[in-house]
């Protein structure tokens, strides 16, 4: 079948000439036909000269390309590009790690798949679309999972309900392409989780805190520890290693709970922690010299750039607090996983934080996510999470 042809304005190509895989819906000068969401669209320059082949969808982001050569993205297409992000797992030490079986398999744009992302936890693979290109091949992505991981995969579940786009006219339907499990436990650097990808944000667990996770024993060594926005507790979790107490503190009864469980399936009924369901910026307006280390990873402030400066305004409150209430020589992980908010706008936001409060602040660390969350280089915005581990005098 013939694909629909899409003209760019004049210009408007070069990001496509280096190789950015997203083409804007103001970039489109005409298209030829009538595209329905998720089809496969050839994109021209304004000169009739190819640019690339992708998946069409009527947003802001109206193409997200799957390839700048003149192919057809079949399924050999899609089982060769899944092959190579395996490879590179292999190759980075996370497939096959036997202190580590939870991690990122499939990362959108940061694999050349934009729009989908797939997480590994102990045998099962959890999907999530953002494009109905995807959505339509999903049991024939399961199929292309089991064939290549063979008996290191037991289920496929789909978890794309809530993620694809909006304006599409499908409703979709969280479920097992292949196989079947319970909710279960991982390993990440010999600490247990549990996971459930039914109820859990995102696929069921933040991967992409591992080595930052890691690092955090660094600071703990006797220390007492807040844990904000904990979640499943998994900072908590690698804090207790060697702190003299941990405190979680979340807005949610069920993240609460969880981060409990977490907690006693690693140190049993340990004194040393405690959880607290609150506001956090209730909570921090209460601990003056309390804690020696504060971890500050909220959920995204901001999803779209309409909101951007809210979100920078949230970021510099919020660190304000922090910055303010731990004690002298005491250590602050904060992060923002806002893709709209670059990495210099999240450090200006950290910056007039501290410049707020008057303290002497360094830098120890500016950190990022994992390499199973590979940054494509040609698309900065797929490096999401950004992160400083700050020193208050």
């Amino acid at each position: 079948m013939e694909r629909i042809k899409i003209v760019l304005k004049s210009g408007k190509e070069q990001s496509v000439r280096r190789y950015h895989p997203w083409i804007f819906s103001g970039a489109i000068k005409k298209t030829y036909g009538d595209p329905v969401e998720g089809d496969l669209v050839d994109v021209y320059d304004n000169k009739d000269t190819f640019l690339a082949v992708g998946h069409y969808q009527p947003s802001s982001i109206a193409v997200r390309i799957l390839s700048f050569e003149q192919v057809t993205p079949d399924i050999g297409f899609f089982r060769d590009k899944i092959r190579k992000a395996i490879e590179y797992r292999k190759a980075i030490g996370i497939i096959g790690n036997p202190e580590i079986n939870v991690y990122r398999l499939i990362h959108a744009e940061g694999d050349g798949l934009p729009g989908l992302i797939i997480d590994f936890y102990n045998g099962v693979a959890v999907m999530q679309m953002h494009s109905i290109g995807f959505y339509r091949i999903r049991q024939e992505i399961a199929d292309i999972l089991k064939e290549l991981l063979k008996d290191q995969i037991v289920a496929v579940y789909d978890k794309s309900e809530t993620t694809i786009p909006h304006m599409a006219e499908i409703t979709g339907v969280n479920e097992f392409l292949f196989g079947n499990s319970a909710p279960l436990v991982v390993t990440e650097y010999g600490y247990k989780f549990k996971i459930d990808w039914t109820t859990g944000q995102k696929t069921g667990f933040f991967i992409d805190q591992r080595e930052n996770r890691k690092l955090l024993e660094q600071f703990t060594e006797g220390k007492s520890v807040l844990n904000m926005f904990g979640y499943t507790g998994a900072f908590s979790v690698y804090a207790m290693k060697n702190a003299a107490l941990v405190h979680t503190v979340d807005s949610s009864f069920p993240a609460i709970e969880l981060a409990k469980e977490n907690i006693k399936m690693n140190y049993g009924d340990d004194p040393r922690h405690e959880s607290f369901q609150v506001d956090a910026f209730d909570y921090l307006n209460h601990i003056k010299n309390q804690y020696d280390v504060i971890i500050l990873d909220p959920p995204a402030f901001a999803k779209h750039h309409n909101v951007l400066s809210n979100a920078l305004q949230g970021y510099k409150r919020l660190n304000m607090k922090a910055i303010e209430q731990v004690k002298p020589g005491g250590i602050i992980f904060t992060f923002s996983c806002s893709q709209v908010v670059s990495k210099e706008n999240f450090r200006k936001s950290v910056f007039a934080a501290a410049a707020n409060t008057g303290r002497s602040v360094r830098i120890i660390h500016q950190i990022s996510q994992p390499p199973d969350h590979p940054v494509n280089i040609y698309h900065p915005e797929s490096e999401y999470l950004k992160g400083l581990v700050i020193y208050v005098e």
